[in-house]
């Protein structure tokens, strides 16, 4: 279910929302010593105390467990086993003794408390105090329904998360992904969508028909991709809640690597005809379509900038194939990349300062990320074989897909814009080609 957040003044009136969540606003916040600055490359994690939340039944412990689990992945934060904790049964009412936290490192300190209302409905509260200056930085309250527990931990981790850092979390979001199953002479394919941290999955096509290249709409919970039905390529379009599934349109030839533009108001996709492949945009509502590209060479993996004015894409029209940029109408197309190796599956930064890239150089693929003018190429990972890099909401961590040298199949990966935070990001059987969403509060 989806639900919207609501902050409310430091009053604390009481702002429920019937079928819903309500925020309530920082409480006494005062300015705090403890941050992370994440702009540099190298950043020493914060040693932060997640105590478990106050509950009748055992699920404040679940909550805070999600909320550390967020900001440890981050690598932004350390969370301290709590065998070191000196004072225990903390609770949102009480002010901590903050020599006893300090005394073990613990520069912030999260406490919290969850109790169920008459209604049937969740009450979950947080505090976030820097321990050091002895003052609190955040105070919230949300209401939600019991089934969306998850989401209110991820919800408290974001808000953490941007308190330390300055910088919008990406807890509360999801990913839809190619889930692979079955031998690799006849590997099943299907849609699946699941919480950035892996729960929660669930399927959205039942694997009869081969499906690529998913991305979702920037502002509605629908996302398009290519599907072989009956033999022929097709982009559709596919609602999230209700199910229903359409097609963009039906076009000669092939199609590839649809993507939304910023206000989801159109698709760009790459359209093969005679042998090569061109760039159009289909207005969603029109269903007019415009030619931006035109050449002999294969044009593809289209990606808007974050405010609608310009495109990225791929094309060999240079030989190999490389980076290109354009304006959103197709004219001042000029390339981006000149390094060595062949440069492909582009994407624009949601912060627009940066483009992600696949490059394959020296028997490796790479994925990394150059400023749109294509200056300061730097390489995240390399290996065998990775690609299809997708940001996250906030533009600081990407996630891809890697195949071992040994073969098996697919798996997704996540790393930081430092390069140092590798992990591999929990699926059920093999994934490739995902496709991060927007925040969804």
């Amino acid at each position: 279910m989806d639900f919207s957040r609501t902050t409310i003044m430091r009053s604390l009136c009481s702002a429920l929302i019937a079928l819903g969540m309500a925020g309530f606003a920082t409480i006494g916040t005062a300015e705090a010593r403890v941050t992370i600055d994440i702009s540099g490359g190298n950043v020493q994690p914060l040693p932060i105390a997640i105590t478990d939340f106050q509950s009748q039944d055992g699920l404040g412990a679940q909550i805070s467990s999600v909320v550390q689990a967020d900001l440890k992945r981050s690598g932004l934060f350390a969370p301290i086993d709590k065998a070191a904790f000196i004072q225990t049964g903390l609770t949102p009412d009480t002010s901590p003794n903050f020599q006893d936290w300090t005394v073990i490192n613990a520069q912030a300190l999260v406490v919290g408390r969850v109790a169920r209302e008459a209604d049937g409905r969740l009450r979950v509260e947080f505090r976030l105090w820097d321990t050091f200056a002895g003052q609190q930085m955040d105070g919230q309250q949300f209401y939600a329904d019991p089934n969306d527990w998850r989401r209110i931990a991820h919800i408290i981790a974001d808000a953490i998360y941007k308190q330390i850092t300055g910088e919008n979390g990406y807890f509360d979001s999801r990913v839809v992904f190619v889930s692979e199953s079955g031998d690799k002479a006849n590997r099943v394919k299907r849609l699946a969508i699941m919480d950035q941290d892996g729960a929660n999955l669930r399927y959205l096509t039942e694997g009869r028909d081969l499906v690529l290249t998913p991305r979702f709409s920037p502002n509605r919970q629908e996302i398009t991709y290519m599907s072989f039905g009956n033999g022929e390529p097709r982009v559709y379009l596919l609602q999230l809640e209700t199910g229903q599934r359409e097609i963009v349109g039906n076009f000669p030839g092939m199609t590839f690597s649809p993507r939304f533009s910023p206000d989801g108001q159109k698709v760009v996709m790459s359209l093969s005809q005679d042998g090569n492949a061109n760039i159009y945009a289909m207005d969603l509502r029109s269903r007019a379509t415009q030619r931006l590209t035109s050449t002999a060479a294969i044009d593809t993996s289209p990606s808007y900038s974050p405010d609608g004015s310009r495109i990225v894409f791929e094309s060999d029209r240079g030989g190999r194939q490389q980076l290109y940029t354009m304006n959103a109408d197709g004219s001042n197309q000029q390339r981006i990349s000149f390094g060595d190796g062949a440069y492909s599956t582009p994407v624009w930064s949601p912060r627009g300062d940066l483009i992600a890239f696949t490059k394959q150089s020296g028997g490796q693929f790479q994925i990394g990320v150059m400023r749109p003018d294509g200056s300061g190429e730097r390489i995240l990972t390399s290996g065998f074989h990775n690609e299809g890099p997708t940001w996250a909401p906030n533009g600081r961590v990407l996630m891809f897909f890697r195949d071992s040298q040994g073969g098996g199949g697919p798996q997704l990966f996540s790393i930081d814009l430092s390069g140092r935070n590798e992990q591999k990001v929990p699926t059920q059987g093999f994934a490739s080609d995902p496709a991060w969403s927007p925040v969804l509060g």
